[in-house]
């Protein structure tokens, strides 16, 4: 029978040697895994219908929708490693060295690919609104793929030689047995922010500023020339007003990535420990984002509510359901 004292203890059998639990009263424990639970599968069952829509529907496959379903693929990444922050409620790791290792390095890069995609969205938009002669010529499907191929390689390289030490020697920076920690040196943690944060966070806002500013000038363009349109006019001022109207969405989805990402960079950025606990609140405060985009896109796109309502109608095993035109 263990003893008070040994069941504080994530292996007590390692006595001298062994983390301590977190102690939190049974409710609030129970409040943390319920909530965890849920994010995770909501996370993960909404990311499921972006990535089976916009796969599926042919009508879908703009170069657009390729960054939206890069980053969906990204944000249903995150659902299922929330499984792993349920499991360290307690404050304990009882899957082994490697394998913290080797989860904390996957929760990197698919951090790193996250802001890596919305750089690529903000791109996306600046080039649609600031420069729309071109953009249908310059931003086709397959260089779209090309890019977001390049990186998911790229941030998965970076992130490898980044934390190589930690997944060359598993567990070589815990200081106890039940510890899970992942550990950059001064150089290592400033290159990280910057190249995580700080860089792809100062192009997003610059060229969404410019996005806005265009935005807006372009509307008052077209309000006043909204009534003297011919039929050829009234194409292309639907044409701009679609891609007004993405570039505003899509903006929604960058400033409620940065409301959810600030936080856990920030303190970051301010704390003096290089460690990183996979259970801080404002660590799930940027998991919570990969729940919200699929929620953006249900307020704001039609096309998306129209591909759920015949996925879960199961329509989608129809013979030729590719090609519907939901648009």
């Amino acid at each position: 029978m263990q003893t008070p004292e040994e069941g504080e203890l994530c292996f007590p059998k390692l006595y001298n040697l062994s983390c301590r639990k977190t102690t939190r009263p049974p409710s609030t424990s129970m409040l943390i895994y319920i909530t965890l639970s849920s994010i995770s599968l909501l996370t993960v069952t909404l990311n499921m219908l972006v990535i089976i829509s916009i796969s599926h529907f042919r009508k879908l496959h703009s170069p657009t929708n390729f960054l939206l379903l890069s980053l969906a693929v990204s944000d249903c990444m995150v659902g299922f490693l929330i499984s792993f922050q349920i499991i360290l409620i307690d404050g304990c790791w009882y899957l082994g060295d490697l394998m913290c290792a080797m989860y904390l390095v996957l929760d990197y890069v698919i951090a790193s690919t996250s802001i890596g995609t919305m750089v690529l969205i903000s791109v996306d938009r600046y080039v649609a609104i600031c420069y729309p002669f071109f953009y249908f010529s310059k931003v086709t499907a397959e260089r779209t793929k090309m890019c977001i191929l390049l990186c998911w390689m790229c941030f998965i390289l970076y992130q490898t030689l980044l934390l190589k030490e930690n997944l060359q020697n598993p567990g070589r920076f815990k200081t106890c047995y039940g510890e899970c920690v992942v550990f950059l040196n001064y150089f290592e943690g400033f290159l990280d922010l910057f190249f995580s944060f700080i860089g792809p966070i100062t192009v997003i806002i610059v060229l969404y500023s410019r996005v806005f500013v265009v935005a807006v000038s372009q509307a008052r363009s077209m309000r006043s020339q909204v009534a003297a349109v011919t039929l050829h006019g009234s194409v292309r001022f639907k044409a701009k007003k679609s891609e007004m109207k993405a570039a505003m969405i899509l903006g929604v989805v960058v400033v409620v990535f940065l409301l959810c990402t600030c936080p856990y960079f920030c303190l970051t950025l301010t704390t003096q420990d290089t460690g990183v606990s996979a259970s801080s609140v404002a660590f799930l405060l940027f998991d919570v984002n990969s729940t919200l985009n699929p929620l953006i896109y249900v307020l704001f796109y039609p096309w998306f509510r129209k591909s759920v309502k015949l996925i879960l109608s199961l329509r989608i095993l129809r013979p030729d359901s590719c090609n519907a035109n939901i648009m």
